[in-house]
C-alpha cells in the first residue's frame, strides 16, 4: 500500500522539481527589456480605447451554469456507456434515473425563466 503512495509522492517531486527548473531556465535565458509600450493594455492586438463600462447580467452567469451541469452530464455518460454490456439493466435503470433528475432540473430552470435570454 505504502508503494502507491511513494509513487504519486515522486511523481509530485518530479514534477515540481521540472516545473521549477523550467521556469528557472526561462528566466535565466528569455531577455528582459521592459517597455512601457509593451506594458500598455491590449486586446486582440487593438489597443485599450476607453475602461469597460457595460457589465454581465446575472442571467450569463446562469445559462454558463447550466451548460456545466449539462456538460457534467456528458462526462458521466461517456463511461457508462463504454461499460453498458456489463451494467446491465441495473445500470440501465440508474441512468435513466440519473437523466430524469437532470430533466427535472431543466424543467425547473425552464419554468423559472433562466433560459430566456432577454
Amino acid at each position: 500500500m505504502a508503494e502507491g503512495y511513494a509513487i504519486i509522492g515522486l511523481a509530485f517531486i518530479t514534477a515540481t522539481v521540472m516545473g521549477g527548473s523550467l521556469l528557472l531556465l526561462g528566466r535565466l535565458i528569455r531577455p528582459s527589456n521592459p517597455n512601457p509600450t509593451k506594458s500598455e493594455v491590449y486586446e486582440s492586438g487593438v489597443p485599450d480605447v476607453a475602461p469597460p463600462t457595460q457589465r454581465y447580467t446575472p442571467r450569463f452567469y446562469v445559462v454558463a451554469l447550466l451548460f456545466v451541469v449539462f456538460d457534467i452530464e456528458a462526462i458521466f455518460l461517456f463511461p457508462w456507456a463504454v461499460a453498458f454490456d456489463a451494467l446491465g439493466l441495473y445500470g440501465y435503470l440508474q441512468i435513466c434515473v440519473f437523466i430524469g433528475l437532470l430533466l427535472a432540473g431543466l424543467a425547473y430552470e425552464w419554468k423559472k425563466g433562466a433560459l430566456e435570454w432577454v
